[in-house]
């Protein structure tokens, strides 16, 4: 068939194979190029790894430190006249690139909150690694079935408080406007906390640990964001906030557990960047816009790939730097004054009218398509292309 972008709100309901598979390349080509990660992990597991940092989490130490990876997602195979999700094309095309390079690549399709699916990643692990010694925690889902309550959870992007009105942009049509969101309930916060926050990373941890598949100098990381003043009260001071907050406990209720046999607990803060996760939230959209027309002229911006290499490259390492809450800060470069200063120069600036030249926006929706596969170099989207693709590590 021949594959299109279909976008609908801030997802793109169909995803290129082909697209996804350069994409892929195009990072492990950027790892390469950087060249190897002396004393990098050899064994790793990332959890929520299909796409953006978790994809990054696992492109990098594999192709930079010639890691083992063994990487889990909820993601949708493709069939015939449907393709599948981003996530899993970007699997695929993982394994292939590791297979040819040598390397050990195995994934797991399911629910990551489950004990089931915790169990078969411990049995995974055993059978062909013995032990990992890097966990990344990258999951982002809007919601999760408790696997011991039954209760289901479902996240919400909201304020705290009081009502919070700003300029949001949708990203399709090219219109600023203004979103009112209403302040969220405390069953909303809790169900959010309970989604985003740092419990299941907890729960990964101790599955990992009775399994005895956990090295005892292992180190955990999980994903977190901060932002600037203008998306404060939508992101660190709203619903999302109180779950990294949980996130960022959680860090230390972990790392006091791992450091009796030299194991460690970090949460890295990464820059705002376009990731389906980030689409969705509104405010950020145009936030990121304004961001890339900053940092791009200075030559500071970063994807996914390049932010994830600066990590490994030197941050999870015992006695590397870290904030005054204990934290690892890979969005220094945009909190960097002159950078947050231009951003809220443009703020109040930017209209419809004239949103192409204030902001980075065509920059926005170039990044925003490759997610899916689509506007990569040398792939020729008129040609057919086959939705059916098989994880080589499931068909072995």
């Amino acid at each position: 068939m021949i594959i299109k972008p279909k976008v609908r709100g801030f997802v793109c309901v169909t995803a290129h194979p082909d697209g996804c598979a350069a994409h892929v390349r195009q990072q492990v080509e950027y790892v390469r190029a950087k060249g190897a990660l002396p004393g990098g992990p050899k064994r790793v597991l990332v959890i929520g790894a299909s796409t953006g940092y978790g994809l990054a989490s696992r492109i990098v130490p594999a192709f930079g430190a010639g890691a083992a990876t063994l990487g889990v997602f909820f993601e949708k195979p493709g069939e015939e006249g449907r393709t599948g999700s981003a996530g899993w094309y970007n699997s695929v095309a993982f394994e292939r690139e590791a297979k040819a390079a040598g390397l050990y690549a195995r994934s797991i399709n399911g629910d990551a909150f489950s004990d089931a699916v915790k169990q078969q990643v411990v049995e995974a692990i055993r059978a062909d690694l013995g032990q990992v010694d890097a966990v990344v925690y990258s999951l982002a889902s809007p919601r999760r079935a408790h696997p011991k309550t039954g209760a289901v959870h479902k996240s919400t992007l909201k304020p705290l408080g009081s009502a919070y009105t700003a300029k949001t942009v949708d990203t399709d049509r090219g219109v600023v406007s203004e979103v009112t969101l209403e302040p969220a309930s405390e069953q909303e916060v809790a169900d959010t906390v309970a989604v985003m926050g740092g419990e299941d990373w907890e729960m990964w941890i101790q599955a990992l640990s009775e399994g005895g598949v956990l090295a005892p100098d292992a180190v955990t990381v999980a994903y977190s964001y901060i932002g600037p003043d203008l998306t404060w009260a939508i992101y660190r001071n709203g619903t999302i906030g109180k779950a990294k907050e949980d996130l960022e406990a959680a860090a230390g209720r972990l790392t006091a557990k791992m450091a009796a046999s030299g194991g460690r607990a970090l949460v890295s803060v990464n820059k705002a960047l376009v990731t389906q996760a980030s689409s969705a939230i509104p405010v950020v959209p145009l936030y990121i816009s304004l961001l890339y027309k900053v940092m791009k002229p200075m030559g500071l911006h970063e994807g996914c790939i390049e932010q994830i290499y600066r990590l490994f490259e030197g941050r999870i390492s015992a006695g590397a730097e870290l904030d005054a809450e204990g934290r690892i800060r890979l969005d220094d470069w945009e909190m960097k004054p002159e950078v947050q200063a231009a951003v809220a120069g443009l703020w109040p600036q930017v209209t419809t009218e004239n949103l192409g030249s204030v902001s980075d926006i065509a920059g926005y929706r170039e990044e925003f398509l490759r997610l899916f596969g689509f506007g990569l170099p040398g792939v020729n989207y008129e040609a057919e292309s086959d939705p059916v693709a098989p994880l080589p590590s499931q068909a072995s």
